[in-house]
């Protein structure tokens, strides 16, 4: 930071990929945490060779030269997405009472600790809030001459949030089925399209189907009825697409690989009014769940190129 000393713990959550994790390391170590939390995943025994990149991986952790308490919280043994980040974030909030939270391919901007820090303060009192972004997908309020507006979408390209408010979490989604039966999401949602593919998504999700955690993260955070706080300007770049030990990137809209960044300009303009915007956040949805046919037929030419290519 380049005004002031950063004094938020950073949470790094890393796995298999040396190149991109030197990238965010390197914006990490600009930043200069006192604290920093490191959460890895085991190999894979099916995938030759992945035990060397989880190996390399880790080295760059190594290469802490600041003022910094380096925690590490590794597993041996391969967990998946979904038991090993949130299993990873649960220790992390054990450990710190906030913290910023950054992926191993999610690189931000400078200015993305400040804010986050700044926030962190400003709402660590104010159960209303439970998250910060630091990523907007391109998408910004009604009044973008502010820093930020509020959200019921928990965008996980770079965030920040409280012990406080992880202690809701639960991975098992254990309250969706009585959630479901009482046909609450339409309330939370305000729209039925929406109400009916996130019903869609929970359902999968809680049968566990879907190897992730952040689909329960966004849960917990509609049924507590809180807040999400949403960037105006976009602070992180996703530089895990087209990146073979990708997870989950290779299947978001082509359109959200090349989100462009900016620079947050200080000092933070906060909202006139706590409200949210419902309008951005359906516009979100359209754009994730309802692509143009231009889009729809660029996304099966690239699949079926990746086919095609030897």
């Amino acid at each position: 930071m380049a005004d002031s000393q950063l004094t938020t713990p950073v949470a790094f959550i890393i796995f298999n990929r040396p190149d991109t994790t030197a990238r965010v390391f390197e914006a990490i170590r600009q930043a200069k945490p006192p604290q920093l939390l490191v959460v890895a995943d085991g190999p894979r025994e099916t995938r030759p060779g992945e035990a060397e990149k989880c190996a390399a991986t880790r080295a760059i952790i190594d290469r802490v030269d600041w003022d910094c308490e380096v925690l590490k919280n590794y597993s041996e043994t391969n967990l998946g997405c979904k038991h090993r980040v949130s299993s990873g974030i649960d220790w992390v909030f054990q450990t710190v009472e906030e913290a910023i939270l950054l992926e191993d391919d999610c690189l931000p901007q400078p200015e993305f600790f400040r804010y986050c820090e700044e926030l962190l303060q400003r709402y660590r009192q104010d159960t209303r809030v439970m998250h910060i972004a630091g990523s907007n997908f391109g998408i910004t309020g009604k009044n973008p001459q502010e820093s930020y507006y509020f959200s019921r979408r928990t965008h996980i390209w770079g965030w920040a949030s409280w012990r406080r408010a992880w202690q809701h979490y639960d991975v098992n989604m254990s309250l969706w089925p009585e959630l479901k039966k009482q046909n609450r999401l339409i309330d939370m949602v305000g729209n039925k399209p929406e109400a009916d593919k996130k019903t869609e998504i929970f359902d999968k999700v809680y049968a566990g189907e879907v190897d992730t955690w952040d689909y329960q993260w966004h849960f917990t955070c509609l049924w507590n009825g809180n807040y999400t706080i949403i960037p105006n300007t976009n602070m992180v770049e996703n530089i895990g697409f087209k990146k073979e030990a990708s997870t989950h990137t290779a299947e978001r809209p082509g359109d959200f690989g090349k989100l462009k960044v900016h620079q947050l300009k200080f000092p933070i303009v906060h909202p006139n009014f706590f409200i949210r915007e419902d309008e951005a956040d359906t516009l979100y949805f359209n754009k994730m769940h309802n692509p143009s046919l231009m889009t729809k037929i660029k996304k099966k030419i690239r699949k079926l190129s990746r086919k095609l290519t030897p």
